[in-house]
């Protein structure tokens, strides 16, 4: 039996599910060594803005019980440098590329996006990152606000830049399915569901917090079963869209169960940091499960996720 690997975002076909998340396969081609890009789905990376940006103070990175806490700030030299160094590096590696954009303003997006003009041939879609919790724009990121969410799509569509737009939103909205549809409605052609979750973590004996920003991200383990509940609200909301399901991706079970909710495409993150290799052995154990439970294409798990049994009790 042969599993047809191939999966859609729209009008993006890749050669299968499994994409490396943004800023967590480094820039590329340093981790080319030990995991080839060219068999993955795609790799994302790391959010630029159209200026250079220093990230947030140290200690940035915190273990915690199940996960990790990051406060990096997404740290970059920029999109400029990013084509004209980064993109090269990854592209000869034989990588899809999927852009990712940020700002401070709405007009950075924009102009962020703008750079990518000239290199539109050399990537696969462009990812607008309006959720960073390391970030904020007037004290919350723009993806915690459906208008402001709206503006920026609405930015960024307007380059016109040819290539699909997927929006990375927050679990930590009242109302994500509604900040998706917002979205969609202003040009995002997919989503990618989640990014870290706001968490803090605390040094008791310095009574203050061990992260320099403060706060940070959550991601890993503990990130999986609210990302899991996203990406199934923000499916059964709107039908069809396609979606990168992100958040505590370490098997291929784990990539099953995201493609289950209602993902088309898994991104895998925080994995990467612990292992290397870790891509490659999460996409083998999903053909490896797909192989056991008789599924001849790996499309045919998006969304397929049954209803629970509501058996009456006695």
């Amino acid at each position: 039996m042969t599993l047809d690997t191939r999966v859609r975002l729209g009008t993006l076909e890749l050669p299968n599910p499994v994409v490396a998340a943004s800023g967590t396969f480094g820039h590329g081609d340093e981790l080319g060594a030990l995991c080839d890009p060219a068999r993955l789905g795609a790799v994302t990376a790391k959010s630029q803005a159209p200026f250079a940006w220093a990230g947030n103070p140290p200690p940035r990175l915190q273990p915690v019980g199940a996960g990790l806490v990051n406060s990096v700030g997404l740290q970059g030299r920029g999109m400029d440098h990013w084509v004209t160094t980064e993109l090269p590096a990854l592209r000869a590696l034989g990588a899809r590329v999927i852009a990712s954009v940020w700002g401070h303003t709405v007009d950075d997006f924009a102009a962020g996006a703008a750079r990518l003009g000239p290199v539109t041939d050399q990537l696969v879609a462009l990812e607008v990152n309006v959720s960073c919790p390391n970030l904020s724009h007037h004290g919350r990121p723009f993806a915690h606000d459906a208008a402001e969410t709206a503006a920026v799509v609405q930015a960024v569509a307007d380059v016109d830049l040819d290539v699909p737009l997927l929006v990375k939103l927050s679990p930590d909205v009242a109302d994500l399915p509604g900040i998706a549809g917002r979205a969609l409605e202003a040009g995002a052609d997919a989503l990618t569901l989640v990014n870290t979750a706001r968490a803090l973590v605390i040094d008791a004996d310095l009574r203050r917090p061990v992260l320099g920003a403060g706060s940070g991200g959550l991601s890993g383990p503990a990130l999986k079963p609210i990302a899991l509940r996203a990406v199934h609200d923000v499916a059964r909301a709107h039908p069809g869209v396609p979606i990168v399901g992100t958040g505590g991706v370490l098997s291929g079970l784990d990539a099953v169960e995201m493609l289950l909710a209602g993902a088309s495409a898994v991104g895998v993150g925080t994995a990467t940091f612990l292992e290397p290799r870790a891509t490659l052995r999460i996409l083998d154990e999903l053909t490896q499960w797909c192989d056991r439970h008789g599924v001849t294409r790996v499309a045919e798990l998006s969304g397929a996720l049954r209803a629970p049994d509501r058996e009456e009790n006695p």
